[in-house]
């Protein structure tokens, strides 16, 4: 079930975040706690749900067009959820008027093959990262 997030959440969306095997997060001080509740409070955190349990979450950046965050828990990858997340994160970038958005990913993941087959284009790097953009 797909939902907005609560601050309730914020343990959940750490714990996914540092669950992945994809796109580890290598300075974890990178990302505070503060940057989640930012998120939270603000239109643009979504996420997934199954049997009560916070599987999955996409963050969207309404300031300057970004796919903040996009993750899923290892044990519901490849069931639909990420690309469900993804179209809820560019819908809420479109909401607030963004004509185009970004985001970054780490090569060679399922995560980077997502994006391509949602029609996302490869623009360059950034921070060692793939960078990406989408007409919205």
């Amino acid at each position: 079930m797909l939902r907005k997030a609560a601050l309730t959440d914020l343990l959940a969306l750490k714990a996914i975040r540092a669950s992945v095997v994809e796109n580890v997060l290598g300075d974890p001080s990178k990302v505070t706690d503060a940057d989640y509740e930012w998120f939270v409070r603000n239109p643009g955190v979504s996420v997934w749900e199954e049997n009560g349990d916070v599987v999955g979450f996409s963050a969207a950046d309404p300031r300057n067009g970004n796919i903040w965050a996009l993750f899923v828990a290892p044990k519901f990858e490849r069931k639909g959820i990420g690309t469900i997340l993804l179209a809820e994160a560019c819908a809420c970038l479109k909401s607030a008027g963004i004509e185009r958005a970004w985001l970054t990913t780490d090569p060679n993941t399922r995560a980077e093959k997502l994006y391509r087959a949602a029609g996302w284009e490869h623009v360059g790097e950034k921070d060692n990262e793939l960078l990406f953009e989408r007409s919205l």
